[in-house]
């Protein structure tokens, strides 16, 4: 019995050390997350790097308690870009080591000592045409006219760059003079519509309240109205004034596999890596070397391709009042 107890433990114990080894990646779940594990995660092992085991979703009260109770579990975690920021400087991530990752490849925007870029995206006027058969709205402005185009709205639920910077543009605020964000100014402005929107939590069910006429305009994630026109939806898709805003990788401060997290994050931005991302999901790459290894045809249906009309969210501003505006923003919705 002895003997058994004893084998059985050894070989608890070399599973444990076996998966000690594993490097943890924690994303947001759904089709983006599966890219990631087909066109980050699969070929860093192939290349020698450990197994990559896939958690999530990202949660961010999650990585200040492990920071706090120096038990951290994951190694490389797919954040919004503005959180990246405010985390750096509260001391909840690691600093990247650039010896490893090349940033001198990668989009400015979206480098900090913290967090380098996972991939960026573009808030877009989105429709159902089958909603509206006769004029077709064009501008964020038309996405406030409930006379002209009326039904349900959809808009993204959690406090995040992009509504409040629709709804001021759509207000006449220029785009060159949307900061700092005249909040008083914005909600009134969502006022005139409140009664009209439904809220979406995620990008499946973005897709579905569009799909199903539930709420036939809205403002999405870019992505997510090219999978269901890969999906064959007739959809309809406003670029102008387009609003821009990115996903960062980062390491949570005491990752186990630091050193393997590095280069994770070196694979994950690398513009083999970011171009299959990016033609998978219909997100922009970080990567500057990206676009010459993409189809021409894939590349003008990103928002890199539309940057002549579009506007970037200022993440240092959103890294500085996120806490203040999502306070007063779910008071609103509240109401």
């Amino acid at each position: 019995m002895k003997k058994t107890m004893i084998a059985l433990a050894f070989a608890s114990a070399l599973t444990s050390a076996a998966h000690a080894q594993d490097m943890v990646f924690t994303s947001w779940g759904g089709t983006t997350q599966d890219a990631q594990a087909a066109h980050w995660a699969a070929p860093f092992t192939e290349k020698g790097g450990p197994a990559v085991v896939q958690d999530g979703p990202t949660d961010y009260g999650k990585i200040k308690a492990m920071v706090e109770a120096g038990a951290v579990t994951w190694d490389v975690v797919d954040v919004e870009y503005d959180w990246a920021l405010q985390a750096g400087k509260a001391g909840l991530l690691e600093p990247l080591d650039f010896t490893v990752i090349d940033k001198a490849k990668l989009d400015p925007r979206f480098v900090s000592d913290f967090a380098v870029g996972s991939f960026y995206y573009s808030f877009v006027l989105g429709w159902n045409p089958a909603n509206f058969s006769d004029a077709k709205p064009a501008t964020l402005a038309d996405l406030f006219d409930t006379a002209k185009f009326p039904g349900t709205r959809t808009f993204y639920k959690w406090s995040a760059p992009g509504v409040i910077e629709a709804a001021l543009l759509a207000d006449g605020v220029a785009p060159e003079a949307l900061y700092p964000l005249d909040l008083d100014r914005a909600f009134k402005k969502l006022d005139t519509i409140k009664a009209d929107i439904i809220w979406w939590e995620g990008g499946a069910q973005s897709q579905q309240l569009l799909a199903s006429g539930e709420a036939p305009i809205g403002f999405f994630w870019n992505g997510r109205l090219s999978a269901l026109q890969a999906d064959g939806m007739d959809v309809g898709i406003s670029w102008d004034q387009n609003i821009t805003a990115a996903d960062a990788l980062v390491v949570p401060k005491g990752a186990k596999n630091k050193e393997a997290a590095m280069k994770f994050i070196a694979e994950a931005t690398s513009a083999e890596g970011q171009a299959a991302f990016a033609a998978a999901t219909g997100y922009a790459p970080v990567n500057l070397g990206s676009a010459d290894l993409m189809d021409p045809a894939i590349r003008a249906t990103l928002p890199d391709a539309q940057t002549a009309v579009q506007v970037n969210a200022d993440m240092a501003y959103w890294a500085e009042h996120r806490d203040e505006i999502g306070n007063r923003w779910y008071a609103w919705q509240a109401q």
